[in-house]
């Protein structure tokens, strides 16, 4: 599946797990508990993984703060932000560092995870889904490891090509998400001149 989106492979793996779902007993009370503790180790697993980034984020500001000049992460970043889909805002101009793009988009990591795991408790507690919980246990596992911030974080790969902030917003399982961030001159000079914006982020 090397070739394939991530969109493509969640769809391959939901559609395979479907059908293995239908092979395990979930009535039985120790594969049940079984599915459960699979469940409960990955989110602890992307839990981790998010402080680990969290920590490297900050590490990296607090052992440069006197060389901000020079140091990448916190150097300014300027991006026209397009507007939430089917909305009727503006763009807007963003202007931060490295550093906080790099936390506000870690805060968006756990606000969905969170959502994730709070729709999954409903889910599974309040209805008696139990089918779902194999597939949550794989998928938001396999979509935080494939990130941008992991990338560069945990992996070590560079901030350019696909990697150089700021990034497009992540869609959904087809891909459908909002409209790109602009970062090229004209459109930042564009979104100046017409004061759509300049709100500074901390």
């Amino acid at each position: 599946m090397a070739g394939m989106s991530p969109q493509i492979t969640n769809l391959v793996i939901i559609l395979g797990m479907m059908q293995v779902s239908k092979k395990i007993p979930f009535e039985d009370p120790q594969v049940l508990m079984g599915v459960r503790a699979l469940y409960v180790v990955s989110n602890l697993i992307i839990a981790a993984i998010y402080l680990y980034i969290q920590s490297k984020i900050n590490t990296k500001k607090d052992a440069t703060q006197n060389l901000i000049s020079v140091i990448p992460d916190m150097t300014t970043l300027k991006y026209v932000e397009p507007p939430p889909m089917g909305s009727a805002e503006e763009e807007k101009l963003v202007t931060t560092t490295v550093h906080s793009y790099d936390l506000q988009q870690l805060r968006g990591l756990w606000k969905s995870q969170l959502m994730g795991v709070g729709m999954m408790a409903v889910m599974h507690l309040y209805f008696k889904y139990t089918n779902p919980l194999l597939i949550q246990s794989i998928i938001p596992l396999k979509g935080a490891f494939e990130g941008n911030l992991v990338k560069i974080h945990l992996y070590g790969l560079p901030a350019i090509g696909d990697l150089k902030r700021p990034w497009k917003a992540a869609g959904g399982m087809m891909g459908m998400g909002g409209g790109e961030p602009k970062s090229d001159r004209k459109s930042i000079e564009q979104a100046e001149r017409s004061r759509n914006g300049g709100v500074k982020d901390e």
